[in-house]
């Protein structure tokens, strides 16, 4: 395994966390009715979470002497005011990005480098614990 194939895959993690900025600042602005309040709320926190995601990754990229990407990650942002259907997007993006992380930990567990596992385990641990609130957010 080369540095080059764990920056590829931090990449791929970054063009997701881009898209999920952009997806829950447009579910933040677009979601009404009873739930505003909570999801409003809820979505705007996950962009915060993303953006810290994003660094994160970025600083990884770096420290390998890549060069992180800009662009988000091309599947839809489907727009909806349905908060039904806002979150099972967003499920549908954390379990993404649980996956994505999750294949990138052995990668960096290869090259050796304990602190950046770690902090990429961080993130990884965030990325499964929305996936469980979003399960539960959807449960009947």
């Amino acid at each position: 395994m080369t540095n080059n194939e764990l920056i590829t895959a931090l990449n791929n993690a970054l063009a997701w966390e881009l898209r999920a900025i952009a997806m829950y600042a447009h579910y933040a602005a677009y979601v009404s009715g009873i739930h505003r309040l909570h999801l409003a709320t809820h979505f705007n926190t996950e962009v915060t979470e993303s953006v810290t995601h994003a660094a994160t990754v970025r600083s990884a990229i770096v420290k390998l002497d890549g060069e992180a990407i800009t662009e988000r990650d091309p599947t839809p942002i489907v727009h909806t005011s349905n908060y039904q259907e806002m979150l099972q997007e967003a499920y549908a993006t954390e379990s993404k990005a649980a996956a994505t992380y999750g294949s990138i930990l052995p990668l960096v567990e290869a090259i050796g480098d304990t602190e950046l596992f770690d902090a990429l385990e961080v993130v990884y641990f965030d990325e499964q614990r929305s996936v469980e609130e979003l399960r539960m957010m959807l449960k009947d």
